[in-house]
């Protein structure tokens, strides 16, 4: 199972500010952290360093793992050897991440540390830096990846550069994490940012819906959040999202729903068939447990677009009962009884769902 994350930024906030926020957290089951020591002028070097190991001291008590943004101008600032780590192992961090990489030997190097600190390099680039670690070595053990996240809108990776780039990571099995963004947070390592994810289609969604997309793409372990400070509701439904045993889908409900209509599409654990359509996610289950029931056909219908949920009704025969959520637009077809529509926030989920998947629609 991953871990639940949130960034904290001590140079731009309060100790009491951010013992607040972590105590919130931890309440609803987040347990690591993304902080920066990226941004100073060498004569703020102290200050900053003081300030980072009072916070990590705190987060420490509350049982958290921190990881701490640095690169090879941080390590030159401290006047630390990247053959030395002690100086981070003494701020009381898991791990370091390296916003900038070395040539491959020194992160190899850097992993064979005695001192148990995790090295993290970034996910987000499709090159052979993960090869060129590995040619020399490295303790796998002590090697995960996290993604970066991108405070310029429109700059944030795609879904399928994101999945293609996580698979290097996922065949090695490695530890991985990714950026989702607050909608209210404010502070991050810029002055200015617009959102801090990593997925550019999650710039402007609820956190919750971002989490739920990552759950369905499969292939990072942490989810952080990137800005700070996410608010109270935010950290609850990231917490709900992340923890279901199941995934669900919200549905805005149509007008004239039956009783009976709420009652496949809500009461049913779904599952997406095997054998996929371009044109349709299949629940066929309810074909069998309503087989004997009466659905009628309702007595008008529509053209059925993307993201319809869909009800089979009586007069398609055997197929009575099945329940679909249409991928591709079609014609309309008196036989399909249109029950409501994926809510917007969930509609990128439709691409990310995969055969076989166990999920519940849920009309909101």
């Amino acid at each position: 199972m991953g871990a639940l994350g949130i960034s904290l930024y001590p140079e731009k906030s309060s100790y009491q500010d951010d013992k607040v926020y972590l105590d919130i957290a931890k309440k609803y089951g987040f347990s690591r952290i993304f902080m920066n020591l990226l941004l100073f002028k060498a004569e703020n070097v102290a200050p900053l360093v003081e300030r980072l190991r009072q916070t990590i001291a705190y987060e420490n008590q509350l049982g958290f793992d921190t990881f701490i943004d640095v690169n090879p101008y941080t390590l030159k600032a401290l006047k630390v050897d990247s053959k030395d780590l002690a100086f981070f192992a003494d701020m009381g961090v898991e791990g370091i991440r390296l916003d900038m990489g070395f040539t491959g030997k020194e992160e190899a190097e850097m992993t064979r540390n005695t001192m148990g600190l995790k090295i993290e390099i970034n996910m987000s680039n499709d090159d052979h830096y993960l090869e060129r670690i590995f040619d020399y070595n490295p303790n796998r053990n002590q090697l995960v990846g996290c993604h970066n996240f991108f405070p310029q809108a429109y700059t944030g990776l795609s879904t399928e550069y994101f999945v293609h780039c996580s698979k290097r990571f996922l065949h090695r099995n490695l530890h991985t994490a990714a950026f989702v963004t607050s909608q209210v947070g404010e502070v991050g390592p810029w002055s200015l940012h617009e959102g801090l994810c990593t997925l550019e289609a999650h710039r402007s969604l609820p956190i919750g819906s971002q989490v739920k997309h990552l759950k369905f793409l499969n292939v990072v372990d942490d989810i952080i959040i990137g800005n700070a400070y996410a608010s109270e509701d935010e950290l609850r439904a990231m917490s709900e999202a992340f923890y279901a045993d199941s995934l669900t889908l919200s549905v805005d409900k149509s007008m004239g729903t039956t009783e009976l209509e709420t009652e496949i599409i809500e009461k049913t654990a779904h599952t997406y068939r095997g054998d996929r359509s371009e044109y349709m996610i299949r629940s066929s289950m309810p074909r069998f447990t309503y087989y004997t029931t009466a659905i009628p056909k309702k007595t008008e219908s529509f053209p059925i677009k993307r993201g319809d949920v869909l009800i089979l009704n009586e007069t398609y025969g055997q197929y009575k009962g099945e329940v679909q959520i249409a991928l591709k637009d079609r014609p309309k077809d008196d036989r399909v009884n249109k029950v409501g529509c994926i809510c917007q926030e969930d509609m990128i989920l439709l691409d990310a769902v995969q055969p076989y998947t166990q999920f519940y629609l849920r009309f909101i």
